[in-house]
């Protein structure tokens, strides 16, 4: 059986509009693949309510612990001021590594 090993999931949660943004950085940041599902939910600014706004975007990458503290450095000095974004990291354990880092 193969060895389990640890990597980073992070988790973008942000308004729709910036779907390709997200995507584009967190590749340029490292990532060597992402996973995009539509989501809604309620949080400190209540919830998303708007047809006009539609439903939020959960962008996941798994990465190495270095990539991960790039992309959330990027993502905070991007988008907190002026966007309804949060992100966050877990730790996740994994099979074949090599398939999400370089």
């Amino acid at each position: 059986m193969a060895l389990k090993q640890t990597l980073r999931k992070v988790t973008i949660i942000a308004e729709r509009v910036l779907r390709d943004d997200l995507i584009e950085l967190v590749k340029a940041k490292g990532a060597k693949g992402w996973t995009l599902a539509m989501v809604e939910g309620e949080g400190s600014r209540g919830i998303r309510a708007s047809e006009w706004e539609g439903r939020n975007v959960q962008l996941d990458a798994l990465v190495s612990p270095e990539v991960a503290d790039t992309i959330m450095e990027e993502v905070g000095s991007r988008y907190f001021k002026d966007w309804s974004v949060i992100v966050y990291v877990a730790d996740v354990e994994v099979l074949r590594k090599d398939k999400y880092v370089g």
